[in-house]
């Protein structure tokens, strides 16, 4: 009984984080909502945004269950506050952050990216909450207090964000892995086809000499030829006259 006790225990805790942390996150996107244009150029364009940005919710700062209209106008309203028209003073970082707002919005309609943005983003909290339950475990295995840092909402929020954005990072890296991988087959099927089109091309070329000089060829064979019988036809004996004896004169 002590033992389901304790598990029911840890599960009202950690329904509790849960619950905890999404209304946390609903007061700060409450917040940063009625952040400057320049604050959200900058919260935008923060260090480490190419991979901050990766999760389109938080570059729209909307809540993962938004509705479609929540969502467009979410997008609107901070389209045009970033927009580069709306900060001529500083138009290439709002152009930077208009695009990362734009990218996110666009992913986001489309049913397949949603959906996996939402699995990464659940595959994040159900991570957290798995890793707080096995430690509890294993603390009260131990005899030890069950208290742990996650048990601050503030903590067990931040532990989600920062193993969601892992994951959303690790997603991205075998994405590029897999483009740089896909690039490199294209690259060399395109250089076997550049070759083989090279051959074909030096085949036709040799095949095309080769025809329009037959006629010399054989031409030069048949005078070899003629030179050869000529030179092996006999020629007539030609015999020596003995030289004539001129008679001697007797006086």
């Amino acid at each position: 009984m002590a033992a389901a006790g304790g598990e029911s225990s840890t599960t009202n805790v950690s329904d509790e984080l849960f619950q905890n942390f999404y209304t946390e996150v609903k007061q700060i996107e409450k917040r940063d909502s009625v952040l400057t244009n320049k604050q959200q150029i900058d919260r935008l364009l923060r260090p480490g945004s190419s991979y901050f940005n990766l999760n389109p919710f938080e570059v729209l700062q909307i809540d993962p269950e938004a509705t479609d209209d929540q969502l467009k106008k979410r997008f609107r309203a901070l389209s045009i506050l970033v927009h580069p028209d709306k900060n001529q003073d500083e138009q290439d970082r709002s152009q930077k952050a208009f695009e990362a707002v734009d990218k996110a919005y666009k992913l986001l309609l489309e049913p397949d990216q949603r959906k996996r943005a939402l699995d990464v983003i659940h595959a994040g909290q159900e991570y957290v909450e798995h890793h707080v339950k096995e430690k509890k475990k294993q603390l009260k295995k131990d005899g030890k207090s069950l208290d742990m840092e996650e048990d601050n909402p503030e903590v067990f929020k931040q532990a989600v964000y920062k193993q969601t954005m892992k994951l959303f990072a690790e997603l991205e890296i075998k994405r590029k892995e897999r483009e740089a991988k896909d690039m490199h087959e294209r690259k060399r099927a395109r250089e076997e086809e550049i070759e083989v089109a090279d051959k074909a091309k030096r085949d036709r070329e040799w095949q095309k000499n080769f025809e329009e000089t037959r006629d010399g060829r054989v031409d030069s064979w048949r005078t070899f030829q003629a030179k050869g019988k000529k030179s092996k036809e006999k020629k007539p004996r030609s015999f020596l006259k003995p030289p004539k004896v001129k008679m001697e004169q007797r006086e």
